[in-house]
């Protein structure tokens, strides 16, 4: 087995050996005193004490609500990922190395995400190499006929959903009652800033441009399986297990990307162990994604900010419940077809809103299964719909409601906005 020259071996933390006596300090003031002596010895190569300090910011990050927990303990998960990933890195363990670099940026704070990046760049590289090397030597055993197919598996298209004939009448089947018989969302191609403005932001009105996705290389890039294993099959993402967030049934996971695509282009998975990647961040996590999208012009409008950039990736079937958000939000459907609802956010009170704080911006209606005694008002309610196509984005305005469910398997991108008169937390 070859050896990598010394420097191969080790990930450069700059910001965090700069800045570490200081994180520290603040992780002492706030109680963390044995976070602070197993981190020492994890900078000194102990990756027990590693591990011990990660877990110790673990259980501090789950400790209350996500806002109630001081912004410091998420610095101390990203250091003691930062810790383990090094650790890993230089036994050649590249694949915990990642994960445990990914976990840091999912759940740790903004101070070392340089650090975090820089590292999984590196760590990527030498598992691509080390996944390219050994499928060299495997091809070396077999002949030419295996290698012209390891060669088409690794290099070649895989589309993640074909191209088939869409049948509106069984599509009809699957979706709630009065579906597509009211009022449908209006498309508009060659929508200009102006009349985006005029017409839709200042108003609230949602709306359909058609032809704003065109030099996006995600549109080209993101049905082809093997581009994204390529680009992020190693990595650790988030994703939610269940029918939606509003059944008991419903849970978390933490799977590798390669592991969620085979996942969703599976047709055996039953219904309440479907698998969808929702409302994640995907693109703050995943620099090389980032680069396949553009942020719409249109989100600029109002002299806001950008507040969060979203993934929302699954198999047909993937339901998110009927709910409101308080920012701008355009839906951008990139991979296949979405059916959409919408109610306006005057008609709030109609559509049952939960109680409890947090989820008081989710309805108790399930569209799918209305329960008319219970809900009597939403059966009358008028609503807009439409099925949203590959390549188009959907604009909607800040508390409406909308109920989404994906027809085809599915890769959308949801870009919240908030202007200078709306500009709550994300």
């Amino acid at each position: 087995m070859s050896t990598s020259a010394p420097a191969v071996n080790t990930l450069e933390t700059p910001v965090m050996d700069s800045s570490y006596s200081t994180l520290l300090q603040s992780i002492t003031e706030e109680g963390g005193y044995a976070f602070a002596s197993m981190a020492t010895l994890a900078a000194g190569g102990d990756n027990h004490a590693a591990e011990a300090a990660k877990e110790m910011a673990w259980e501090q990050l789950h400790s209350g609500p996500w806002h109630s927990v001081g912004p410091i303990w998420r610095d101390a998960y990203s250091m003691a990922c930062l810790h383990v990933a090094r650790n890993h890195f230089s036994s050649g363990e590249f694949k915990l190395s990642l994960k445990a670099l990914d976990m840091g940026l999912i759940m740790g704070g903004l101070t070392l995400r340089d650090d975090l990046n820089s590292c999984i760049k590196k760590v990527s590289s030498a598992l691509t190499e080390k996944d390219f090397s050994s499928s060299n030597n495997n091809n070396n055993s077999t002949d030419s006929t295996e290698e012209g197919q390891k060669k088409s598996e690794l290099f070649g298209d895989q589309e993640i959903i074909s191209r088939q004939h869409f049948n509106l009448p069984e599509v009809l089947q699957l979706l709630p009652s009065r579906s597509l018989s009211c009022k449908k969302v209006g498309r508009k191609s060659g929508l200009s800033l102006e009349e985006f403005l005029r017409d839709h932001f200042l108003c609230g009105s949602p709306v359909i441009i058609s032809d704003c996705m065109v030099h996006w290389p995600a549109k080209n890039k993101w049905n082809d399986m093997n581009y994204l294993k390529r680009i992020a099959g190693f990595r650790t993402v988030p994703v939610e297990v269940g029918k939606n967030y509003l059944c008991p049934e419903w849970k978390q996971e933490l799977i590798t990307f390669s592991e969620f695509l085979e996942r969703i282009s599976s047709n055996e998975c039953p219904s309440e162990d479907t698998t969808y990647l929702a409302q994640h961040q995907l693109f703050d996590q995943i620099l090389e994604l980032r680069q396949d999208i553009l942020i719409p012009d249109y989100c600029f409008t109002g002299d806001g900010e950008i507040r969060s950039i979203n993934a929302w990736i699954g198999p047909a079937g993937t339901v998110t419940p009927l709910h409101n958000d308080p920012h701008h939000n355009i839906l951008s459907q990139v991979v296949g077809k979405k059916y959409i609802r919408l109610y306006p956010a005057s008609l709030s009170e109609d559509l049952y809103p939960h109680m409890e704080s947090m989820l008081s911006n989710s309805s108790q209606v399930d569209l799918d299964n209305i329960d008319e005694k219970a809900f009597p008002k939403v059966l009358d309610l008028d609503f807009v719909d439409c099925i949203l196509e590959e390549g188009e984005m959907l604009y909607i305005p800040p508390k409406w409601w909308h109920y989404v469910r994906s027809l085809s398997t599915s890769f959308s991108v949801s870009f919240w906005w908030s202007d200078t008169g709306n500009s709550q937390g994300s």
